[in-house]
């Protein structure tokens, strides 16, 4: 998983609603709401980052947080789901 560049699928579009202050994933047939970090780790999958890059960078900004166990896992469940490549 070091070497994976994860990047959305082309049919997954983030988007911030404003009416219910929730970020949203965008995906065919399906919306679902994001929460707690969620949305920020997925806008890190650009698909030029590796994932030590992502963790890297969500530790900087969360010190302190379990984010080199936790954001790994996400990244393979969400992977799992087919909302990334």
């Amino acid at each position: 998983m070091n070497d994976w560049r994860p990047a959305l699928v082309p049919a997954a579009v983030l988007r911030h609603d404003a009416v219910r202050d929730a970020e949203l994933l965008l995906l065919p047939e399906r919306v679902v709401v994001l929460s707690g970090t969620a949305a920020e780790i997925l806008r890190l999958c650009d698909g030029d980052r590796e994932v030590p890059a992502i963790v890297e960078e969500l530790t900087a900004r969360y010190p302190g947080a379990p984010v080199a166990a936790e954001a790994p896992r996400f990244l393979d469940r969400v992977r799992g789901e087919g909302w990334l490549r």
